[in-house]
């Protein structure tokens, strides 16, 4: 049975951002891509006013057995999905994000500055939110592929090797000059990554 794969974006909020990678995976694979009502430039929704109204709405779409492929702050949401619903879920891969853990100590750079000059009518719960999530990862038992650039200062490396750590059944590639957005600007380079992990994690 083809997997459904349920992207999930970033705080920029706009489901084109894994259009590219989407479109370098199998045709027969169903596809869903998610957006994040009121973040970036997407219209504001009564409904999604808080994590977890985002969680809601990722869960909502979550069919049968999904894949979850999501980015930065939508990897704090997968992690939700993952300890909430780890029935529903057959794969994780996350991409440069905090997945719920402390990053600060670990040397990231604080982005909701640059992020609310970008984005000045964005929801300000995403600029308020604090989750951390570090005491309960060691309860997902999901395979995941953790995927990181190394010239990303808003998740460095070290946030991978953290996860890697607390997850039981992660596995970390790291993409060499890769930035925040990697996984949008070279999706041709990870793409074999995300497909061999779908196909052999058993």
């Amino acid at each position: 049975m083809s997997p459904h794969i349920l992207f999930l974006p970033g705080a920029g909020g706009a489901a084109s951002f894994w259009h590219p990678l989407g479109a370098l995976l199998p045709a027969s694979w169903r596809k869903t891509y998610l957006s994040w009502p009121g973040l970036g430039l997407e219209p504001h929704d009564p409904a999604v006013r808080s994590l977890d109204d985002a969680v809601a709405h990722a869960a909502s779409r979550l069919d049968g057995p999904s894949v979850v492929v999501a980015q930065s702050m939508g990897g704090v949401v997968a992690v939700r999905l993952a300890l909430a619903h780890p029935e529903r879920i057959s794969h994780l891969v996350l991409t440069a994000t905090s997945g719920g853990i402390n990053v600060a100590s670990l040397g990231a750079s604080d982005w909701r500055g640059p992020y609310r000059a970008e984005y000045p009518k964005a929801a300000d719960w995403i600029l308020n939110d604090r989750t951390d999530l570090s005491a309960e990862l060691h309860r997902i038992a999901i395979p995941t592929l953790l995927l990181w650039g190394d010239a990303d200062p808003i998740s460095p490396v070290a946030v991978g090797h953290r996860l890697a750590e607390l997850l039981p059944r992660a596995r970390l590639q790291v993409l060499a000059g890769g930035d925040h957005m990697f996984a949008r600007d070279r999706a041709d380079e990870i793409v074999t990554w995300v497909a061999e992990h779908l196909r052999t994690s058993e």
